[in-house]
């Protein structure tokens, strides 16, 4: 009986056209082998071509031979170590706050910051696009969530004086939204949250490493680092590893090390990823780093224009998501399977990820991307695009 419920669970996704599967692929961009097909990568969120890069595989390597595979606890068991609280320190330098402290993975981070900050009688202000971690932790949190309409602030001003509690109130967005990629009007998110008395977090998962001076994130890119409480972001994507931090003030910091649950009771990071994490943080900040943001730039320019020019409503953005709006998920998984089959892989994107009637072609520049292969890619989307009848 069990089963049967389950397959008629899984059923009815297929039919809807929403079923999910893994596909096996070799290599990290720009170019990958997909299920023994050569495909240029347009769905990494590997945006400075970092994790392939020779630093952070020796900065990796050098550390499990060091220290071992394993850190073996969670960090208030036995599992702290000394590159912990390097890579700590450096995140805190980097993003310019008192300190910092690293999870396991964004999703962990998300969902133990919340649920530690916020519960009975709390109130959480999430904007209705914000990625499934921050309302997962919302929800475990136990407190009211309230959701206003997305990049609102006259919503949110309205709800943040309607909704009134003697406990914390915390406000929670996007820096750079996953899906779309336009970014959060972090200024007037700042002013609400000081004369609203509330605490502000960020989630920059994709401003990290890209956007700002040093690639320190939407803040700095928006000026408002000293507003925002607390700065989530992960070194998976621009940074080309793997984990996630939180930069904060001290007491912030104290108490999600007392209260986190994904943080207490996780064995944490191993060696080899601190210092590749480590590493990561050195090259962003570099010259190098500053040259690899140039070339992203221009890429994504370049990217957004071949395909406005294809007929694609594409917004101007200076961020590496690029979406291609496609509205229906069979649609949009033909599409994605056309451009495979001409050596282009670009995942297609279906609810619940995104909302109904918004299936879409999520592409993603990377500054290891050449123009002449984004060139390539364009053509063959707008191609596609017209067979279908998207464009």
């Amino acid at each position: 009986m069990p089963v049967t419920v389950i397959q008629e669970r899984l059923d009815e996704i297929r039919d809807k056209g929403l079923l999910r599967s893994l596909r096996q692929i070799a290599g990290v961009g720009p170019r990958v082998v997909v299920e023994g097909r050569d495909c240029l990568l347009l769905c990494s969120n590997n945006y400075l071509g970092l994790a392939d890069r020779l630093a952070l595989k020796q900065a990796a390597a050098e550390a499990a031979v060091r220290y071992g595979s394993s850190s073996g606890a969670s960090r208030l068991v036995s599992g702290s170590l000394a590159l912990h609280d390097e890579l700590e320190a450096a995140v805190a330098a980097w993003k310019g706050t008192d300190t910092a402290l690293v999870f396991n993975s964004g999703y962990a981070a998300n969902t133990g910051i919340i649920a530690a900050l916020a519960g009975r009688g709390d109130i959480i202000f999430s904007d209705r696009l914000n990625h499934a971690s921050i309302i997962d932790g919302a929800l475990l949190s136990g407190a009211r969530l309230v959701r206003y309409a997305h990049n609102d602030t006259a919503d949110l001003a309205r709800l943040l004086g309607q909704h009134q509690t003697n406990g914390l109130r915390l406000i929670v967005s996007d820096g750079v939204f996953s899906m779309d990629g336009d970014l959060a009007p972090l200024r007037e998110l700042s002013v609400l949250a000081r004369e609203h008395d509330a605490l502000l977090m960020v989630d920059d998962a994709h401003g990290g490493g890209v956007l700002g001076p040093e690639g320190r994130g939407s803040a700095a890119q928006a000026g408002v680092q000293d507003g925002i409480h607390l700065q989530m972001g992960t070194f998976g994507k621009a940074l080309g590893s793997f984990g996630a931090y939180v930069a904060c003030s001290s007491l912030l910091r104290d108490y999600l090390i007392n209260r986190s649950r994904s943080l207490i009771f996780s064995t944490s990071l191993p060696p080899a990823v601190l210092a590749a994490s480590r590493a990561a943080i050195d090259l962003v900040r570099s010259a190098e780093g500053d040259r690899l943001r140039q070339q992203l730039a221009d890429n994504v320019t370049l990217f957004r224009s071949l395909l406005q020019q294809a007929g694609f409503t594409v917004p101007d953005g200076s961020t590496p998501i690029v979406p291609v709006l496609v509205g229906d998920p069979a649609t949009t998984m033909d599409f994605s399977t056309r451009l495979l089959e001409q050596g282009f892989f670009v995942q297609g994107i279906r609810p619940p990820t995104v909302p109904h009637g918004t299936s879409r072609l999520r592409c993603t520049i990377m500054a290891s991307h050449s123009q002449d292969e984004l060139r390539s890619a364009a053509a063959a989307i707008g191609q596609v695009g017209h067979q279908l009848g998207v464009v």
